[in-house]
């Protein structure tokens, strides 16, 4: 019988739509935790996970029998909805359209995950815009930088 082994690191950046900042420290650990049980419960090992006021990085094994396109939809579709029902935020959340997916070899696992878990500490010094173009620019990832987000200046 043929077995698939794979090991695959993604890590997903998407931001909330308007970039509005509305995840506030209080309800971030239980956003934070709803999105690693969709993870789970899609056969996918979430890693790390922080969720900024206006942003979240998240790194996941990515199970190869659901694409990044489908797991980020779930993600925002499902968050998007628990958030709203339970009245976490006192406005109608939703996540932008748009994801930025970055694939990590297993040697650089600590530092990814370093890296998503010290998110305030970076902020302090470079914007969520300024570190996405990074993103964009460190992988060569083609992109048309006005139609990243929609930025709030």
């Amino acid at each position: 019988m043929a077995n698939k082994y794979t090991q695959l690191l993604v890590q997903l950046v998407f931001a909330v739509n308007g970039r509005e900042c509305m995840v506030r420290e209080r309800v971030r650990p239980e956003v934070e935790k709803y999105i690693m049980g969709i993870i789970k419960n899609n056969s996918h090992s979430p890693l790390s996970i922080f969720c900024m006021p206006e942003h979240i990085h998240i790194l996941l094994g990515l199970n190869p029998n659901q694409s990044v396109a489908e797991i980020v939809r779930l993600i925002k579709a499902n968050s998007s909805k628990w958030i709203n029902d339970k009245k976490l935020i006192p406005f109608k959340f939703s996540w932008q359209e748009g994801y930025g997916a970055f694939s990590y070899s297993r040697s650089h696992l600590d530092r990814v995950v370093n890296y998503i878990l010290n998110q305030p500490k970076h902020h302090r010094k470079k914007t969520f815009r300024e570190e996405y173009i990074e993103f964009l620019q460190k992988y060569d990832v083609v992109h048309e930088t006005n139609y990243l987000f929609n930025w709030l200046d």
